[in-house]
């Protein structure tokens, strides 16, 4: 409303213009509306305040619910890494467990004496987080870390255990064949043998003195021929030896063993040695041999007894060599 136009009227003494009523209701109505929006700007500040405080309470019982349910879930996450720790330290263990028996491949190696410092460190952890109620983000990484470095180990463990046995097992096999080998080598080593003795002894054999024609016959007085065995006088033994060129040349000892029906040797010629052993003779007669035929070879015993009938065994020996064995009946 504009005042320009309301009449003033002036004060008497000063000669200053009065405040009509109208103006002083209208002031008085200023006032009135400038509490009011004081109290009303007051109000809404301390519904604003309040509103705010409510908000902030609720935000901070928010957070502190919060905080607690991060710190529980954090407690789960460390008890929960805990049991994976000793769940991975028990398989570990089960897994050293099977190896430990092979440790001797590896007794001056390092690797052993890391495995156990390592595993030492782990029981000191394990025994001090037992024995603390609240377990730290810290000790349990420190103990993961642990793990894991023992469980490196144990994979370079495995690994040279695996190496150690693949070695083995490859010498095993070389030695299987070298066995082989060596059993095919004794194999031909043995038939070698076998056959140079078979040359050998063909060879020996070779050179033996051979012997055809052999006979026995009883002489009379006269020297003539005897039917009736107990008249003889003598006993002349006759054969002829053949050329054979593999007997070494020189002078020869032919030894005769005549051995009655009764079984008894008739002796008189000496002994010689056979096989080792030492045999008594009946005769012997000593030839020159040039590896040309030798016919007619007699050796002759003299009867010291009256012989009987039977069957008579004569036997030529020369050079640890049975040349000739035959039987002949003599009759009466």
């Amino acid at each position: 409303m504009d005042n320009t136009n309301i009449p003033v009227n002036p004060d008497p003494v000063t000669n200053t213009p009065q405040p009509t009523d109208s103006m002083q209701r209208q002031e008085q109505r200023g006032k009135r509306m400038r509490k009011i929006y004081i109290i009303g700007a007051t109000a809404a500040l301390l519904i604003i305040l309040a509103v705010f405080f409510i908000i902030m309470s609720s935000k901070n019982k928010e957070l502190e619910e919060s905080r607690k349910l991060a710190e529980e879930t954090q407690q789960q996450l460390l008890a929960q890494q805990m049991q994976i720790n000793e769940l991975e330290l028990l398989k570990i263990d089960d897994d050293f467990q099977q190896m430990e028996g092979q440790t001797v491949l590896l007794a001056n190696d390092s690797i052993v004496e890391k495995y156990q410092a390592a595993r030492a460190q782990i029981e000191k952890l394990m025994a001090e987080l037992n024995n603390e109620k609240t377990k730290s983000a810290a000790q349990i990484k420190k103990l993961t870390d642990e793990i894991n470095t023992l469980k490196g180990i144990l994979r370079d463990y495995t690994a040279r255990i695996n190496e150690l046995m693949a070695e083995n097992d490859q010498l095993k096999e070389e030695n299987t064949t070298i066995k082989n080998q060596n059993q095919q080598l004794n194999s031909r080593v043995q038939d070698m043998t076998r056959k140079n003795e078979h040359l050998t002894e063909r060879m020996t054999l070779a050179e033996k003195l051979n012997v055809t024609g052999l006979s026995l016959r009883a002489l009379n007085k006269k020297g003539k021929n005897e039917k009736n065995i107990t008249k003889a006088t003598r006993l002349c033994v006759t054969f002829t030896i053949p050329q054979n060129n593999s007997t070494p040349a020189g002078e020869k000892t032919i030894f005769l063993r005549i051995t009655t029906p009764e079984g008894d040797l008739l002796t008189g010629g000496g002994s010689f040695s056979f096989e080792g052993a030492t045999l008594q003779a009946t005769a012997r007669r000593t030839i020159e041999y040039a590896n040309e035929e030798i016919g007619g070879v007699e050796i002759y015993w003299d009867v010291t007894s009256t012989l009987n009938p039977g069957m008579y065994t004569v036997e030529l020996f020369c050079d640890n060599f049975r040349l000739a064995s035959r039987q002949f009946e003599m009759k009466k």
